[in-house]
């Protein structure tokens, strides 16, 4: 049974996990190693887990995909757990996904940012409430890719059946604003990962997503507890070990200029060096180069050290 809202809110303070689609040599999905992800990263203490997420790879998922990971991560974790399924695309393509997710029995949508060249403000606050039409299931829209004022981020918290706002812009000034405007009921999450928490904790957030977290979910609590314990010295010292792979994370990879090309290939490796599944990535995306693939062990060892001398 899906979570009330009162425990959807709680489980959004906190860190968020994105579940990564393992694929094989012919880039297909395997199933049983998403499950054994989420289990791994749910024992060792994550409690929210975003499904059919940007760093799913979404948009290189079919529709019948997504709905199948989704089923697969929900089945994989405790009853108890935060599942939040990732939906986009046309009104009609995105309300018949939430259909097929409350079928499954997800906690919270996570409506993906737009996707459309041209989009509107009120244009967009009418699509979330054409999508909270068909459900009962709360909504957590993703702030992402466009520039909105602070106007839309109030109106967007006064969507019946908004729970929670996901904020991935580099902006902190506009996020506190956005926080004191809004209604008070509802969380707002730090969708930048841990380079960004301790500034975004400041303006209102009360959780975020997993960046090297998503791989060492340890350092995503330890810098939970530090933040909410208001300790930020050692909040500093924590996003601090983190900084070097998410800034690789950032980085264009060979042959591209177009910044955060690698960022999921990233993750997969992370995860494959911390021993759990990640593998290759469909296109767009492209695998980490050989130099790349270095470059990632080299950070991993000394995210490894930091992670030994900051927690332990």
């Amino acid at each position: 049974m899906p979570l009330s809202e009162a425990n959807l809110r709680r489980r959004l303070r906190g860190v968020a996990a994105g579940l990564l689609t393992p694929f094989d040599d012919e880039l297909r999905v395997v199933h049983h190693k998403l499950a054994e992800n989420a289990r791994t990263l749910s024992e060792e203490g994550i409690e929210t887990f975003l499904a059919a997420a940007n760093i799913s790879e979404y948009h290189s998922l079919s529709h019948r995909e997504r709905i199948e990971v989704t089923e697969t991560s929900v089945d994989a974790v405790p009853s108890d757990a935060c599942v939040l399924a990732g939906v986009g695309g046309s009104t009609a393509n995105a309300r018949e996904l939430i259909e097929a997710y409350d079928r499954i029995g997800v906690d919270g949508m996570m409506i993906m940012p737009p996707d459309h060249s041209y989009v509107h403000e009120r244009g967009l606050i009418r699509y979330y409430e054409k999508l909270d039409e068909v459900t009962d299931t709360p909504l957590v829209p993703y702030v992402k890719g466009f520039d909105p004022s602070v106007a839309y981020l109030r109106d967007l918290t006064r969507v019946d059946g908004v729970v929670g706002i996901k904020y991935a812009l580099k902006d902190p000034v506009k996020l506190g604003a956005g926080v004191e405007a809004g209604a008070d009921d509802v969380v707002w999450v730090d969708g930048l990962a841990e380079p960004y928490a301790v500034a975004f904790w400041n303006e209102g957030i009360e959780g975020f997503s997993a960046g090297v977290s998503n791989f060492r979910p340890e350092v995503g609590l330890a810098l939970y507890d530090a933040l909410e314990a208001e300790d930020w010295e050692r909040a500093r010292k924590i996003r601090n070990i983190a900084l070097p792979f998410q800034n690789f994370r950032d980085s264009t990879g060979e042959d591209n200029e177009i910044p955060g090309a690698i960022s999921v290939s990233a993750v997969k490796k992370g995860l494959e060096l911390a021993g759990l599944h990640g593998g290759p990535v469909r296109e767009p995306i492209r695998s980490l180069s050989p130099e790349d693939e270095r470059r990632a062990e080299q950070l991993y060892a000394n995210l490894d050290d930091d992670i030994e001398r900051v927690l332990d």
